[in-house]
């Protein structure tokens, strides 16, 4: 029986909502049945101008995807809702429809490639696995909820991007996913049954190896000097932080989490990104009634790593601004700086515009509370402060990016201090935290996580938050927490993108294969 035209492009968005549901904190694993969807809906693509309905059709799924996944980005315009609220809602559309172009190229890519026979499950997994890398590079690049982060960090499964990375776990998750798919397709019988018997054995190495890696580590391990962190979140909301008038009240919020007690005296504090709405050079000049302030709130011996707006002379009368993370040092009475981070990885739209020139005539501007937009700084490497193991910092929206900061000078561990206070009580948080765990899987160590109003938390180094150690969304609290050891070095961290790219090499092979191969109608 024929169906109606809107058929395929319905069940295209049905899919593509699904997968987008099967990611944290929804969790609805069998929405991963969506990719089986999408690629019946590619393989059954008739008519005149086949290229152009595989387009839309991916171009529907993702937009399906992204639109779960990336819906709270209005939020952030609504902060200032006399100045930005108008931008909210193209925000959305533009976010969600946006990243669905490359879905949509994944799509007219598989359907130009024409696989044949069961090779076209593997073939699928290659396009969009390729799609969903081109997505995390292309222009600054955005790999929120790749493919591979369905999974919930810390869970078994998740393990396996220790090996291949989020890419490489990319790949396998729409390889397994997309096998279903070959049931009600035009495919022998024998090598339908072989398709099925391989993805169960692959979804159970996942399991069983991610299993495997988690239970040698159950007992967590910390060195003999490993630091006790204290986690500072003040639940400041974001449209109240920026008015003049609450710096000192957010200040003090700030001063007393910091000096509650606790059953151990912290090494190291950690502020969230932004805690203070004002510029450090400010706070900490001379003269400035914030100056001893800061240096009384943490006591000699301490180390504060805060985030905070910099600035610095430009050379030709202005100033340049960076988001940056600065280690403060309390020795005696004097509060030294240990070193800083300046953002390597800025946010389009946020933290500076692209083309600025052109949208500043048009009245258009970045987000930020600030003269002019961000500078990025230099591409990250350890901080390396007197008192504490080298960390690698990663702030915002840096934690997105799968090996960013991988290099030869090994961390011992990753903070990510995050404002997440613009997602408001969204989703967004809870992906966020799920995103930033998987690069402690990668790297093999853990990672902190500050935010100012959650989720905040401290993650081993398979991507497990430790037990009582997280301050959920509306929370005002510490956390105060040992550093837990880093892993052995994981086959991610020395290898990058390598065995992704294997398997992208299979895909291709797969694809050789099917070519060389007759279609054949199934004889049983």
């Amino acid at each position: 029986m024929a169906r109606p035209r809107w058929y395929g492009p319905l069940t295209a968005l049905a899919g593509g909502i699904a997968a987008g549901l099967a990611h944290p904190p929804f969790g609805l694993l069998p929405g991963l049945l969506g990719f089986s969807l999408l690629l019946l809906r590619l393989e059954t693509v008739q008519g005149a101008r086949p290229l152009r309905q595989a387009f839309v059709l991916g171009w529907l799924a993702g937009l399906g995807y992204f639109g779960v996944s990336t819906w709270w980005i209005g939020e952030p315009f609504l902060v200032d809702a006399a100045t930005y609220g108008w931008m909210a809602p193209f925000a959305i559309v533009l976010m969600g429809g946006g990243l669905a172009l490359f879905w949509g190229l994944a799509g007219l890519a598989y359907r130009a490639l024409r696989p044949r026979s069961a090779w076209k499950v593997l073939v699928f997994a290659g396009v969009f696995a390729a799609a969903e890398w081109l997505r995390g590079h292309i222009l600054t690049g955005f790999p929120w909820n790749l493919v591979g982060e369905t999974w919930r960090a810390g869970s078994a499964p998740s393990q396996a991007a220790a090996i291949v990375g989020t890419y490489g776990l990319t790949w396998i998750t729409l390889a397994i996913a997309a096998a279903p798919a070959v049931l009600m397709l035009d495919v022998r019988r024998t090598a339908q049954a072989g398709v099925m018997v391989a993805a169960g054995i692959g979804l159970t190495a996942l399991y069983a190896g991610g299993a495997g890696r988690l239970a040698a580590s159950a007992k967590q391990v910390y060195a003999k000097d490993a630091p006790i962190v204290r986690v500072v979140q003040a639940n400041i909301d974001q449209k109240d932080k920026w008015k003049p008038e609450n710096l000192d009240l957010v200040f003090s919020a700030y001063e007393e989490l910091t000096a509650r007690p606790g059953r151990q005296r912290p090494d190291v504090v950690i502020w969230p990104e932004g805690a203070l709405p004002a510029v450090i050079d400010e706070i900490v000049a001379a003269g400035s009634p914030y100056a001893p302030r800061l240096r009384d709130a943490i006591q000699p011996g301490q180390t504060l790593l805060m985030g905070a707006n910099r600035a610095e002379p430009d050379g030709r009368g202005g100033y340049r601004y960076f988001n940056t993370l600065v280690a403060f040092r309390r020795e005696a009475q004097a509060l030294r700086v240990g070193g800083y981070y300046d953002k390597y990885r800025l946010v389009p739209f946020g933290e500076f515009m692209p083309l600025g020139d052109l949208a500043g005539r048009l009245g258009i501007r970045a987000l930020v509370h600030m003269p002019d937009d961000f500078t990025p700084g230099p591409p990250p490497r350890p901080l390396v402060v007197p008192g504490m193991p080298p960390v690698q910092p990663l702030i915002c929206y840096e934690a997105l990016f799968p090996g960013l900061g991988r290099g030869p000078d090994r961390p011992a561990w990753i903070l990510n201090v995050s404002n997440d206070a613009w997602f408001g009580r969204t989703s967004g948080p809870w992906q966020h935290l799920n995103i930033a765990s998987y690069r402690a899987i990668e790297a093999g160590v853990p990672i902190v996580r500050s935010t100012p109003t959650g989720v905040s938390a401290v993650i081993d180094a398979q991507g497990r938050i430790l037990p009582g150690k997280s301050l959920g969304l509306g929370a005002f609290g510490v956390i105060d927490a040992r550093l837990p050891s880093p892993a052995p070095p994981t086959l991610y961290s020395r290898m990058g993108d390598g065995p992704f790219a294997g398997l992208l090499l299979l895909s291709a092979g797969a694809w050789f294969a099917g070519r060389r191969r007759r279609r054949r109608v199934p004889a049983d």
